[in-house]
């Protein structure tokens, strides 16, 4: 037997018990149904040379064809070549009558002297008069010593022919064992078997095919990739030359519809059915059909004989069976975009509703596609504008010289002058974070001024000034503009005008932190105008951040600012304020890897293309030094080009980063000139507070690396000054730490005492290390070694506890050694001053590793050992490992022990700490 004739042996067994009871004269017929490409030629000719074999039967073959299905009798004449006397034309029925007699009574004559094998292929394709014939013949079998085999397409529907002398079986698809032989038997492993096996649906002519176009390497996932053509050309001769109307249409609609065939069920089925008289044979064929083109490779291969024309027209009512049905919009606007043109409202709103799905979930491509196609639409121009807008906007971090041009253009698409006043906001917002301030200005005051309506004037005019911002003059300007309408703008508009004028003064030194808070905090509760809402949320989380409230800030951040993974939204001036606060909100926390995770991607994005974000990469690269990354700190801030920089605020903070990175590789003079620079450009703002860039005392330390402590000292007890106005603990011991540093011995450990002690009432964990730090050294210094070390411990532990990664977060790797600028200086200090920590504890909390600890304090939560493994990613013996070696070091026999012997962490990692040190 043939490799093809795998899993038939039914179907021989029954010719076989046929062949016998025809040659004993008992004649019987047997039809082979099954789905194209089964195997019912080949299984016809196995049969035919079985029963044949040493001359036991004579053989008469005839192959139908669909050129030859119109001809009546072309069938018969196959059989009777010879007979001169078969019509070639349809008869009346009694003339047709006599033909059939004299053809049964001449295959009767001829099977006297041995017994007759008809074999017929194709019976699907043969024409009418001939299977008229074949059943008169059948209904006459009993009598005469012939064997009638016959293959169809089951699609067709089964021959009308009589039970009492024959029977049916159908070909079902090869198993997936049987395919896995062929397969096996060809060379090939197991994961070319899965392939055919999902790919070919049991279809043994198209395993064959694959495996001959199947090379080295990895598997392919499109035809491209494949070494030859056969698996594509069998799918698409069948489809063109041998499917039924209603089996081609249906495959077609299987490829178009794709994932979203499940979905459908039924309804795809019924785009096809009508074209199928028997839904019985309908419903089997679709059920082969759909195991076969559920695979993107057969899919592929059938759309490649579809035509175009009744491609897109089959896309568009699939298209619309899916949108019925709620299927995702992905899916949806997926058919769309093979269309020319969305051609319907409702596919226009499809495609944008896939367009904003797909840019929460981070998939900006997916999404600029859905709206540039949307745009093809014949659309009112309202609408095209407002798609227009949306789509520069999600241009606008990976082009924006694009975005900026796709923004012009919706602001040009309104006539109506509150609607451009609408969309210039968008634009101005786009050409700050372009770095055009200036342009963005004119944007705003040239549609401001084409504006009737004294509301949207001063709604203009203060998102204006919060982009206003990004300029030393024109925000000086601004701020003035705002105090006059602060006092008379309506109460939607007034809580952002005075916001903004709060800011400034602040800079300017002037209010506290308990004044600008008083400011804030009753008007967070006031409504605002929508339009506003962003800058104002802006406004306010900067100063609460600088006023040290930083999961408020934090908060109003999140509160605008979409979920990782979407992009923000440049295009809302308010939001780029937001992006800024929340991450140096994160940094000031000492939540450094969660700077990098909330903003990286951001930055990856817009990299190289026009949008630079001076702030956000500061933030970055400050967040990557603190964690030990000094060299793509490095990298960062030196890929922004400053020969355009303007007087943005956000160059200030640059200049103030780029310092901090050569304080921390002792580049003092490099520092120092990176320092004034940030003072010369907060000057020009008239920005003097040291809440936002402490420029002098990171001077001052620079200063005394350099051996000018009179100088240091000048600039530190200024900053000091307005540090104590603004009253906060972060300015005030940034200021205090300088100060020692300048003037050093008891002044300086009195300087260092106070700063440490406003310190521990603060969320500012990296400026309590780093003076918990000097503290240690200073009074190592003046002789009290015993004190000092236990600061220096202190800083250790903290700074460990820094770089602990988050139990939640898996990609933590708790096991890894921890680094980073401020345990590197801990541990150096540790080291100079003689530390010997204890022996490495083998027993109690902190003997536990960080793997361990992670562990048993979710199995004191009470989560099951399963959940544990399945929160940290961890397989349920490992997890089962770690808490046998926990229960031993903690002594404990119970879950329910296990909280009570965890109260001592604090110890514990002080105690760790000391361990790290004397092994390191």
């Amino acid at each position: 037997m043939g490799s093809v004739l795998l899993e038939r042996e039914e179907a021989l067994a029954a010719a076989a018990r046929a062949g016998e009871s025809a040659r004993s004269g008992a004649g019987r017929w047997l039809v082979f149904g099954a789905a194209a490409g089964t195997g019912r030629t080949a299984l016809l000719r196995e049969v035919t040379e079985r029963e044949a074999a040493g001359g036991a039967m004579r053989v008469l073959r005839a192959d139908c064809s669909p050129e030859e299905s119109g001809f009546p009798f072309a069938l018969v004449r196959q059989l009777f070549p010879e007979d001169g006397e078969v019509p070639f034309a349809d008869l009346p029925a009694a003339e047709e009558q006599m033909v059939f007699h004299r053809l049964v009574t001449r295959l009767a004559r001829t099977a006297d002297r041995r017994s007759l094998l008809l074999a017929v292929d194709d019976l699907h394709d043969a024409d009418m008069a001939s299977r008229r014939w074949l059943g008169y013949l059948a209904r006459r079998l009993a009598d005469l010593p012939v064997l009638l085999v016959l293959t169809e397409c089951r699609e067709q529907g089964t021959a009308a022919l009589p039970g009492a002398t024959g029977t049916s079986v159908v070909l079902r698809p090869l198993g997936p064992e049987a395919v896995a032989r062929l397969v096996s038997a060809r060379g090939h492993g197991a994961d070319r078997a899965e392939l055919c096996i999902r790919a070919c649906a049991g279809n043994p002519v198209l395993v064959h095919a694959l495996l001959a176009d199947l090379r080295e390497g990895p598997l392919p996932r499109s035809l491209s990739e494949l070494g030859g053509s056969r698996y594509r050309d069998a799918i698409v001769h069948w489809i063109r030359t041998r499917a039924t109307p209603w089996s081609r249409r249906l495959s077609l609609a299987l490829a178009v519809a794709g994932n979203g065939a499940a979905l459908l069920g039924g309804a795809l089925l019924h785009e096809a059915a009508g074209l199928c008289p028997d839904h019985r044979a309908a419903s089997a064929g679709a059920s082969a059909l759909r195991r076969l083109f559920a695979h993107p490779l057969a899919r592929e291969a059938a759309l490649a004989a579809a035509d175009p024309a009744e491609l897109g027209a089959l896309r568009g009512r699939i298209a619309r069976l899916l949108d019925e049905r709620g299927a995702p919009t992905a899916d949806v606007a997926a058919q769309l975009l093979h269309l020319d043109r969305p051609g319907e409202e409702w596919m226009t709103q499809s495609l944008e509703d896939a367009a904003e799905d797909a840019v929460r979930g981070g998939r900006v491509d997916e999404a600029t596609a859905f709206l540039r196609h949307a745009l093809t639409a014949p659309l009112a121009p309202a609408r095209r504008a407002g798609l227009t807008l949306r789509l520069g906007a999600l241009e606008l971090p990976h082009s924006a010289d694009a975005g900026i041009r796709r923004l012009r253009a919706a602001l040009e698409l309104h006539a109506d002058r509150r609607e451009r006043a609408a969309v210039a906001p968008a634009l101005g917002a786009a050409l700050v974070a372009r770095g055009r301030t200036d342009t963005a200005m004119r944007v705003m005051s040239q549609v401001g001024s084409a504006v009737d309506d004294g509301e949207l004037v001063r709604v203009l005019q203060t998102t204006a000034a919060v982009m206003a911002s990004h300029d030393a003059v024109a925000w000086r300007n601004a701020v003035a503009r705002m105090r006059e309408l602060a006092a008379t703008a309506p109460a939607a508009v007034e809580p952002l005008a005075y916001g903004l004028v709060t800011e400034y003064e602040v800079g300017t030194g002037r209010l506290s932190a308990a004044e600008a808070l008083g400011r804030v905090l009753p008007r967070l509760a006031a409504p605002v105008d929508p339009r506003l809402r962003d800058g104002w949320l802006g406004t306010a989380a900067t100063l609460l951040q600088w006023a040290d409230r930083l999961d408020e800030a934090r908060a109003l951040a999140e509160e605008a600012l979409p979920a990782s993974p979407a992009l923000p939204d440049l295009t809302d001036i308010g939001r780029q304020c937001l992006i800024s606060v929340r991450a140096e909100a994160a940094l000031w926390a000492g939540d450094f890897r969660r700077v990098i995770a909330e903003n990286a991607p951001l930055l990856a994005a817009c990299a190289g293309q026009g949008i630079r974000m001076p702030h956000l990469v500061s933030m970055v690269a400050l967040a990557h030094c603190e964690l030990g990354h000094r060299a793509h700190a490095r990298r960062l801030l030196a890929g922004l080009d400053e020969e355009s920089a303007g007087s943005s605020w956000e160059w200030n903070e640059l200049h103030c980063a780029r310092a901090f990175l050569h304080m921390a590789e002792g580049n003092w003079q490099a520092a120092l000139d990176d320092y004034l620079s940030c003072g010369r450009g907060q000057s020009a703002r008239d920005f003097v507070s040291p809440v936002a860039t402490p420029w002098r005392s990171g001077a001052a330390l620079a200063l005394v690396g350099l051996g000018q402590p009179a100088r240091a000292l000048d600039l530190a007890e200024e900053e000091l000054r307005h540090a104590r106005t603004w009253g906060t603990p972060r300015t005030v011991s940034r200021a205090l730490r300088a100060r020692a540093a300048a003037v050093g011995g008891r002044r300086g450990l009195e300087s260092l005492s106070e700063a440490v002690a406003v310190l521990r009432t603060a969320p500012a964990p990296v400026e309590l290390v780093e003076t918990l730090l000097d503290l240690g050294r200073a009074r190592i210094d003046a002789g009290n070694s015993r004190k000092g070390r236990e600061d220096l411990h202190e800083a250790h532990a903290l700074a460990l506890r820094l770089l602990a990664p988050d139990p939640a977060d898996p990609a933590g790797h708790p096991d890894a050694p921890a680094t980073g600028r401020l345990l590197r200086a801990t541990g150096n200090a540790l080291r100079a001053s003689g530390a010997r920590g204890t022996r490495r504890d083998t027993t109690g909390s902190a003997a536990l590793t960080r793997a361990e600890r992670r562990i048993v304090e979710l199995a004191a939560q009470g989560q099951t050992n399963a959940q544990i493994g399945e929160v940290l990613h961890l397989a349920r013996r490992t997890v089962e490992t770690h808490l046998t070696h926990a229960y031993r070091k903690l002594g404990v026999t119970r879950r329910t022990q296990l909280a009570s012997r965890l109260t001592g962490a604090g110890a514990a990692a002080s105690s760790g700490a000391r361990s790290l040190i004397a092994s390191g």
